[in-house]
């Protein structure tokens, strides 16, 4: 046989060979994928709700845990808390949870204070516990002193986590014993260098206001404790005040990402719209969410409006803060409506026009520019 008969034989026979390698090396790296992957662990997680709350000595503070099954975890979980300020007992009702696979349960976390608990905030750690399976959550605590009968205040959430350049927002709320004017607000100290406060309204003859903390990019990190005060004149005209304090953390460091929402609707006066904002998670790893806030920044009025000298401001409108559970986890490289999220319209942020006395014509047709921010952590 000739030698140019026999190499292309053999040329043709190292092609099959090839072939043949190459089919059995997809065969076994396929092989090696369907039998090669690990199940999912079985695991809890938890949420809780509020993040955080502001009290006064001797009164108590109620939280709302979720805890979900993860990785076809069944079973009892008990519930434990840690981190109580002295002089404070924690109770949940119920004190364990059962749950089957990819369900989710929920107890009421009740933390009862005496009038000796210290005046400070604390940080609460929640664990859930089944055996070798644990999962835990955060939430925070301020205790305040009660120093009038007549007005005393409570802020929330008792602390707020945040980029330099960004806004936070406090919900203040007064209780009146006799005390039927005006209430004036201020922040006695504790600012960071360069922030700025703002209480709307202030004063307010009603029973609430919303602080905003707005911080320039600038500013270092580190943590503040802000001094809020109150006053307000009781029947018989003597000033009566009350304080109370919220805590703010500085921090560049942390993961970005982004918030975006529109209202659904048309605002009037006495109405409210919700906001289902969406969080974009640009990294790879699924992002803890926390401390959400939205604020109004600007009112624009139409041309009508500005020409006949009708005013609107962004005193006309009000913020209802989000009031769900943290953390709102986002997964990697992907982004999430609060409603995907599981989140009840009822708890998502809302804004709202104020149905005043005054002529509001100048808010007809007027466009906002929303505000958001939040915390994002990395798993």
């Amino acid at each position: 046989m000739s030698p140019r008969r026999v190499f292309p034989a053999l040329r043709s026979a190292n092609a099959a060979t090839k072939l043949f390698l190459a089919g059995l090396l997809l065969l076994l790296t396929a092989a090696g994928v369907a039998y090669g992957a690990k199940p999912a662990k079985p695991g809890i997680t938890l949420g809780i709700s509020p993040a955080s709350q502001s009290i006064t000595q001797g009164k108590s503070a109620t939280y709302t845990v979720a805890i979900t099954s993860a990785g076809g975890f069944t079973g009892k979980v008990t519930l434990t808390a840690s981190g109580l300020p002295s002089g404070a007992s924690a109770a949940f009702s119920p004190s364990s949870v059962t749950l089957t696979s990819g369900s989710t349960g929920s107890t009421t976390l009740t933390i009862s204070t005496t009038s000796s608990t210290p005046i400070a905030s604390s940080t609460i750690t929640v664990r859930g516990t089944s055996g070798n399976v644990s999962g835990t959550v955060v939430a925070g605590l301020t205790v305040n002193a009660p120093l009038s009968s007549a007005l005393s205040m409570s802020a929330t959430p008792a602390s707020v986590t945040m980029a330099p350049g960004s806004t936070a927002v406090f919900t203040v709320q007064l209780a009146r014993t006799n005390l039927p004017g005006s209430v004036t607000f201020a922040v006695l100290g504790g600012l960071p260098a360069g922030a700025t406060a703002t209480f709307t309204p202030n004063p307010t003859t009603g029973n609430s206001s919303a602080l905003q903390i707005t911080t320039p990019a600038t500013a270092a990190d580190g943590g503040f404790t802000l001094y809020l005060v109150s006053s307000g004149k009781d029947r018989g005209g003597t000033t009566r005040y009350a304080y109370a304090s919220v805590g703010l953390v500085l921090a560049k460091a942390g993961n970005p990402f982004t918030i975006s929402g529109n209202l659904s609707g048309a605002l009037a006066p006495g109405l409210s719209r919700p906001l289902d904002l969406t969080l974009a998670n640009p990294n790879k790893k699924p992002l803890s969410v926390t401390n959400l806030t939205v604020t109004v920044k600007t009112v624009t009025r139409t041309a009508y409006a500005i020409a006949h000298n009708q005013p609107c401001t962004t005193a006309d409108y009000a913020v209802t803060q989000y009031s769900g559970s943290y953390p709102l986890t986002v997964p990697g490289n992907g982004s999430a409506s609060l409603s995907s999220l599981g989140v009840s319209t009822s708890a998502q942020p809302k804004v709202s026009m104020l149905n005043t006395a005054l002529n509001q014509d100048g808010c007809k047709g007027a466009t906002l520019t929303l505000a958001y921010s939040g915390s994002g952590q990395g798993s």
